[in-house]
């Protein structure tokens, strides 16, 4: 099974809390973070990635909780914030010499991008996000049927042992139930991959859940206090979006046009997994952003 993005090297690195992060590292040139999504690690990015190495340095780590990082117990409700999974992020991308540093994430690294872009903005130097508003907004547009589709949300947000439990007895239906509902194009996806997202997952379950959980609880309170205070992302920002239907795309561009006023919101054609089923569309979006 693919472990890592052909060229690229593995690198253990330390995060913060004492979290260490597993990290591929390729190319040469500015640098470039790329945050993987959910139920998937870093090996998601391996299109994008291979095309950015040509004249980036692109760093690929599995977020804390996921792949081959360290996956520590959530003692106090905040080990999974999206701040602590950011401060990781910049710590890894200072350990490997880069104080500043373009950012780019998929679904739940897309979550810890924006934390990052709005904790860290002399850090970030651009921020491109994908397929997700922005964790605030997510809990404030889902409501009625079409609040469906994220049912996991609700399930993963409960008090901790019933949701563990429940998706421990049927792992890789679970799992493997959202790679086959959000894709548009399953050849995208190889069963070597797919096969690797799944053990990866199984393995993870304790700290997947925590990621969420922490959705609905401290990182509500860090977005709304961002909210009440004024604070915007203030780097130039991309944000790519499939068509979610008319219930929940309406009004996505003004909601996130609150946040980064410096905004270029598009909707593409591909699935929920874009870096995999639309890899030159993301790419194009990328080198774009950094021209701004």
């Amino acid at each position: 099974m693919p472990r890592t993005i052909p060229g690229f090297s593995h690198q253990r690195i330390a995060g913060a809390d004492d979290v260490t992060l597993n990290v591929a590292v390729g190319g040469s040139g500015s640098p470039i973070v790329l945050l993987h999504g959910f139920p998937q690690t870093h090996l998601m990015w391996r299109h994008v990635a291979a095309d950015l190495a040509a004249d980036h340095t692109v760093i690929c780590p599995d977020l804390r909780g996921y792949g081959a990082s360290d996956k520590p117990e959530d003692s106090d409700g905040q080990m999974y914030s999206k701040r602590a999974m950011a401060t990781d992020v910049v710590a890894v991308a200072q350990a490997l010499g880069h104080d500043r540093f373009a950012l780019v994430g998929h679904d739940r690294g897309a979550l810890v991008a924006i934390r990052a872009g709005l904790d860290h903005p002399d850090a970030v130097t651009h921020l491109a996000s994908l397929d997700v508003l922005t964790n605030l907004d997510t809990w404030a547009v889902l409501q009625g049927r079409s609040a469906t589709v994220a049912w996991h949300l609700y399930l993963m947000a409960q008090p901790a042992g019933l949701p563990e439990n429940m998706i421990s007895g049927a792992a890789d239906e679970f799992f493997g139930s959202f790679l086959d509902a959000w894709a548009n194009d399953p050849e995208a996806m190889p069963a070597d991959v797919r096969a690797a997202y799944l053990e990866a997952s199984r393995e993870a379950i304790p700290s997947i859940v925590a990621d969420y959980r922490a959705s609905a609880n401290i990182d509500v309170e860090h977005d709304q206090a961002d909210r009440e205070n004024g604070n915007r992302l203030r780097m130039p920002v991309t944000v790519l979006q499939q068509d979610w239907g008319p219930e929940l795309s309406s009004g996505a561009a003004a909601m996130w046009r609150a946040w980064a006023p410096d905004l270029e919101h598009r909707t593409v054609s591909c699935g929920h997994f874009m870096a995999e089923e639309g890899p030159a569309d993301v790419i194009r979006a990328i080198r774009s952003l950094l021209t701004r």
